[in-house]
């Protein structure tokens, strides 16, 4: 799971003991971060303890604990021991349940949980064996002894499509339904909604006659943001970015809130979202679905046909969006004649105004990330029986520009307005990359012929941006395209403004999908406090200083289970395929054998050293390459290759190929 470390506090190291967050391997080591590491820019001068299996003492991965360093020998890591649980991490753990003489024990999907769970068959909550269960640990005093532990959730038998999906938002963490008081809450809001509308109607901008739109993916259900266009003269238009004003029903200190807090966001699943708000909201009065009035919080901007803004209004508004639009709609309607749609020339002018944007975006330095995004059509059981990519066009970039522009301006509004503005308000950060993962990224890519363009230990946006370009339409494009993003900085939320360094943005928030994200609930509710000249109260602001480190690492654990899922599907759609050969790209070169990314489905799997029987090879770590001994054939990082899938199995996640 990726994890962010919150770097707050450093306690020292006194008497040879040290407070840490604690990170587990697969294998059963503990590592913890010596303090004050962060501020070595160089990972492989930082210093960790390492902590043997006998000595972890309970502790599990996430957990705050208490460290003693033993003394050190020679040459040899740095070791210690954990001798206190300051504050524990994850107890929850998603697994099969398995018997034996008459116990169950839960054998945990979390490879980093490293010891089974044991539980009384009275504990058991009526589960039976190869069920996928959700356990809580009750009790764990004695390393020596496994933890004990009970069913709190019974998910299904173990291999069923729903089953996998619901247990792989259990595993991160998150609920799939809504308590009843937050369902009530939600319901209470519907009740009155109508006649708060009208009342808010008298107290907004009402933008009911402007031509409103929403755009959107064709199994979209609940849609946060709309764009309206109006002529205002010559080479004069007013472009309006709407979006739900969630915050308006979500007030502090409710249920509904508290629980939108905890979710920080939503989950997309391959087949399902588990949404951070209960249905009544998300896709209904929250939603701004076509030929309904709804309530919203606007950006407004009036420019001319190149993109200049000479104005720009935000604030509460009214509207009434006139269409529904799918992304495959507008594609169509930009490629045909602007006669042929009566929205023709209005979505051809937004066209027209959005390309203006992409051009200086790119122009200021923004890197261009365009990676292949694959879907799947499932059959009624869930099993996947097709893989596609997901391709964007002109009507997805249009959205994507006008919906960046939004975000960017009421950061600079704020920033302007307020003094000291670093800690008044939620910001959408991204770092320079570091320079030891741009150091690897450049030797990753040397043996395939490109040179990184770094400027000492760093790379400018701009450099960046037109390599990428460099390898577009190689066969090794998609392969460079994601070993640049892990190289990359994670972006996120915080109070101090450092700037967007992919978007080369000085100033960006997110404002615009509060349906799906908290963050924007906090951006809202900050800028209008702003708009009605005052300011928050210290309570408030101490308050989102803590829920940007949370809601960055719930966002962290919502991707992980994005990506779980697909991974499932990946090998899930392959396992009957076993036997088969593939066309595959070498993505990667190890001591231990080659990583392949087959074409058809884009999944990762290895050809293990072992299987490589026609020689004896040796890894050449300088060049990314295998290299026979006698034959002198080598496997080279971005060769195009073909393979035999051997083995794909569904509980590990891992698929396991050889060359043909």
């Amino acid at each position: 799971m990726a994890q962010l470390v919150n770097l707050r506090y450093t306690p020292p190291v006194e008497n040879n003991t040290f407070e840490g967050i604690i990170k587990i391997s697969m294998k059963g080591f503990g590592y913890v971060d010596l303090p004050g590491q962060e501020k070595i820019k160089r990972r492989e001068e930082r210093q960790a303890v390492e902590i043997l299996p006998i000595n972890l003492n309970t502790a599990l991965n996430g957990d705050t604990v208490r460290v003693l360093t033993h003394p050190k020998k020679g040459d040899l890591r740095l070791s210690g021991e954990v001798t206190a649980i300051i504050t524990p991490g994850k107890r929850e753990f998603v697994g099969v349940l398995e018997a034996e003489n008459g116990f169950f024990y839960l054998v945990p999907d979390d490879k980093k949980m490293y010891t089974d769970i044991l539980i009384d068959q009275k504990q058991s909550q009526g589960a039976k064996a190869g069920d996928k269960v959700l356990v809580r640990i009750t009790k764990w005093e004695d390393p020596k002894k496994d933890p004990l532990g009970e069913v709190i959730e019974i998910i299904g038998p173990a291999g069923d499509h729903n089953t996998e999906m619901q247990a792989i938002v259990l595993e991160r963490g998150f609920k799939l339904g809504f308590e009843n008081e937050v369902e009530k809450d939600a319901e209470r809001i519907k009740r009155g909604a109508a006649e708060d509308l009208k009342q808010e109607i008298t107290k907004r901008r009402d933008l009911r006659d402007t031509l409103t739109c929403t755009i959107d993916p064709i199994d979209a259900k609940d849609f946060d943001d709309a764009i309206s266009l109006k002529k205002l003269g010559e080479n004069k238009w007013e472009v309006g970015v709407h979006i739900a004003d969630v915050s308006h029903y979500l007030q502090p200190g409710t249920a509904l809130d508290k629980e939108a807090r905890k979710r920080a966001t939503s989950i997309y699943l391959v087949d399902r979202t588990i949404p951070m708000l209960p249905e009544i909201l998300s896709n209904d009065l929250c939603s701004l679905n076509p030929e309904e009035d709804k309530l919203t919080f606007s950006a407004i901007f009036t420019m001319d046909e190149n993109g200049e803004i000479s104005e720009r209004w935000f604030g509460r508004t009214v509207i009434h969006s006139d269409k529904r639009f799918t992304y495959e709609e507008v594609w169509d309607i930009l490629q045909a004649s602007t006669k042929e749609s009566p929205w023709g020339e209005s979505l051809t002018m937004l066209n027209k105004l959005a390309y203006k944007l992409r051009e200086k975006k790119f122009e200021a330095g923004a890197i261009a990330f365009e990676t292949d995004e694959i879907k799947f059509k499932l059959d009624a059981a869930g099993k996947p029986i097709e893989v596609y990519k997901k391709t964007r066009n002109d009507a997805h970039l249009l959205v994507e520009d006008f919906m960046l522009l939004a975000n960017r301006s009421v950061a600079e509004y704020v920033s302007a307005l307020v003094k000291d503005a670093d800690n008044h308000f939620v910001y959408r950060i991204h770092d320079l990359p570091d320079p030891d993962k741009l150091a690897q990224l450049a030797a990753f890519l040397r043996p395939l012929g490109y040179e990184l363009p770094l400027r000492g230990e760093g790379i400018r946006s701009s450099d960046l941006n037109k390599f990428l370009k460099s390898v577009e339409g190689k066969p090794e494009q998609n392969m460079i395209q994601t070993s640049v993003m892990r190289s990359m900085s994670k972006a996120i939320y915080a109070m101090k403004n450092i700037g967007h360094y992919g978007l080369a943005f000085a100033h960006y928030t997110h404002f615009t999908s509060p349906i799906r994200r908290y963050p924007d609930v906090m951006v809202h509710r900050l800028l209008q406090i702003y708009l009605d000249g005052k300011k928050p109260d210290e309570k408030m602001l101490k308050d989102y200083y803590e829920l940007c480190f949370y809601t960055s690492q719930k966002e962290l654990e919502a991707q992980d289970a994005e990506r779980d899922s697909i991974k499932y599907k990946q090998v899930e759609y392959l396992a009957p395929k076993i036997g088969q050969t593939f066309d595959a790209l070498i993505s990667g070169v190890s001591k231990w054998g080659v990583y392949v990314e087959e074409k058809e489905a884009k999944a990762e799997g290895m050809v293990r050293l072992f299987e490589m029987k026609d020689d004896f090879y040796v890894f050449d770590e300088k060049n990314y390459c295998l290299s026979g001994q006698n034959s002198g054939k080598r496997y080279r990082l971005g060769d195009l290759i073909k393979v035999k899938l051997l083995k794909a199995d569904l509980k590990l996640r891992i698929l396991d190929f050889a060359f043909a």
